[in-house]
């Protein structure tokens, strides 16, 4: 565990420590909801314009006791970074490091392996159907890699998933699970939190054994640009899961 003390955060700017704070939530959150998975998993945000600068979480810590000053600040162009004893993971740097220089308008990058996701993926044909308003949601803004190849700690799995990822905002990994790119931490766990509910939702309408009342695609099309006007729900829903992790433990601020 990164062991690094608070006052880490006392040089740098309201900005980046704010991006720190939503980032360790984010873990936090994602703990609480149960898609952590043992130490692995990480998610990512970009300092800087270009993305080549960016935030990731040590290597082998547990979501749930992770706060702002553990975060590693980390830069795409720094070719000694997995030498050093503070290395993040070679997966973590292989998918977010390539994602984050290839990808700098995918400024939060976020990553895990929620059950019913997982679940989708593994299906020959994890295509997530419009089935209500919440698969509709991810209509025309969903990729997929389906060249599940083991762990993904080589340069070239790093560059197939960034193209997969590319306009779309949610990729699925056949096999493996999701990832899911916004342009604030608030944005892109709204993502995945609606992302896990619409699979869940599919999950289940399949296990009936029943015929799917599949969307039309100009329904599923209108439904997810729909949503469009309520964007503005992810700040307020992040806001009040902060509220609820400050009134158990406080600590991911630090």
């Amino acid at each position: 565990m990164n062991m690094a003390k608070p006052e880490i955060l006392s040089g740098e700017s309201p900005n980046l420590i704010a991006l720190r704070q939503d980032l360790a939530a984010a873990f936090r959150l994602c703990h609480r909801f149960g898609w952590s998975e043992s130490v692995g998993n990480h998610f990512s945000a970009a300092v800087s314009a270009c993305g080549r600068k960016f935030l990731l979480n040590p290597r082998w810590q547990h979501f749930a006791t992770m706060r702002a000053c553990d975060l590693l600040l980390l830069d795409v162009d720094d070719t000694a970074v997995m030498s050093r004893a503070d290395a993040p993971d070679p997966s973590a740097w292989t998918i977010h490091g390539t994602m984050h220089r290839m990808l700098p308008e995918a400024r939060v990058i976020l990553h895990c392996h929620s059950p019913y996701a997982v679940a989708l993926s593994c299906l020959k044909d994890p295509t997530l159907l419009p089935l209500d308003n919440n698969t509709a949601r991810f209509f025309g803004r969903t990729g997929y890699d389906l060249h599940f190849g083991g762990i993904a700690d080589a340069e070239e799995e790093g560059l197939r998933l960034a193209d997969s990822m590319k306009s779309n905002s949610v990729l699925i990994m056949g096999n493996h699970g999701v990832s899911v790119a916004g342009e604030t931490v608030a944005d892109a766990f709204e993502d995945l939190y609606f992302f896990e509910k619409a699979a869940q939702t599919m999950v289940l309408a399949l296990s009936t054994g029943k015929a799917l009342a599949v969307l039309p695609d100009e329904v599923a099309r209108a439904t997810a640009e729909g949503w469009d006007a309520y964007r503005g729900m992810a700040a307020r829903h992040f806001d009040y899961l902060k509220s609820c992790l400050d009134a158990e433990d406080a600590s991911w601020r630090d």
